[in-house]
């Protein structure tokens, strides 16, 4: 039985709303999921409200947006999931509306660089194509390709949005050592997230920094993710193995966003299997 412990929903930058993930996830005959969308716990919160179906398990999730240690500087943010946390704990979520306020204040800093770069967009029809969500890149670069100005989202990130392009603004980011301590303090476990797409300033290597955040309080790491190659997917495994940390996995699923991915399956040949989500359960039950 496979699982998908990576989704976002429409509470982020996803384009179904938790109810939907629900039914999808079911009718996919998925075993476990969890939404872990981006610096917010709402999308967690609506799908407990809509109800779990019997069927499938699930664990509340977030993925927090941090900043790298300084012994290991990186291009961009870290991401730190956390997984079967307290969706109502106060130090949590009041360090999350901080980061969505962050998020709100940059996105028309980016249309206005989209603006002087002759993309004429409004933050208006951006908010009103996106619909309710929690409004990021993804989205204006959907607008983008709506309107004819790029012929991708891809196409919109490599040339305007990316880290160092023209309309990038950088964003507010959570020090990697309090994010852990924040989903720890919240009853949950901190994982890596995508270890892949951490870009090392230093060129150093990525066993470095997960020894570092380890000692930070870091459980576990991402070692299932669609872009990991099989010998990537098992040198992080051993990693984790080597240094006590759980295994875990997930699509990073965004819906038609990403329509390239497919919850619980990625680009088709994509497996975590449901023994991960039994290791995530019996690890938080000795937190």
């Amino acid at each position: 039985m496979r699982i998908d412990l990576h989704i976002h929903s429409t509470a982020s930058d996803g384009t179904l709303s938790p109810a939907e993930i629900l039914s999808l996830a079911q009718q996919l005959k998925l075993g476990a999921i969890s939404i872990t969308d981006h610096d917010t716990v709402h999308g967690s919160k609506e799908a407990l409200s809509v109800g779990i179906p019997p069927s499938l398990k699930f664990l509340t999730g977030v993925e927090i947006s941090a900043s790298a240690p300084l012994s290991f500087p990186c291009l961009g943010s870290l991401h730190i999931l956390g997984y079967a946390i307290r969706v109502d704990d106060t130090i949590l979520n009041q360090t999350l509306d901080l980061l969505q306020k962050a998020r709100a204040n940059r996105n028309p800093q980016i249309i206005e660089r989209l603006n002087n770069f002759g993309i004429h967009l409004s933050l208006k029809d951006v908010i009103n194509n996106a619909g309710q969500c929690q409004l990021g890149r993804p989205h204006i670069a959907q607008f983008m390709m709506k309107k004819g100005f790029v012929e991708s989202i891809d196409e919109a990130f490599d040339r305007y949005l990316g880290k160092g392009k023209p309309a990038y603004v950088d964003k507010y980011r959570v020090e990697c050592a309090k994010a852990i301590q924040i989903i720890k303090n919240a009853g949950g476990i901190p994982v890596l997230a995508h270890p892949c797409l951490i870009r090392p300033s230093l060129n150093q290597p990525i066993e470095n920094l997960i020894i570092t955040l380890k000692s930070m309080g870091l459980k576990g790491i991402e070692a299932y993710y669609p872009k990991h190659s099989p010998d990537l997917t098992k040198h992080y495994t051993e990693i984790a193995n080597r240094h006590g940390l759980l295994i875990t996995g997930g699509t990073d699923f965004h819906g038609s966003i990403k329509p390239e991915i497919e919850m619980g399956f990625g680009k088709g040949d994509f497996f975590v299997p449901y023994s991960v989500y039994k290791r995530l359960i019996n690890a938080t039950k000795r937190c």
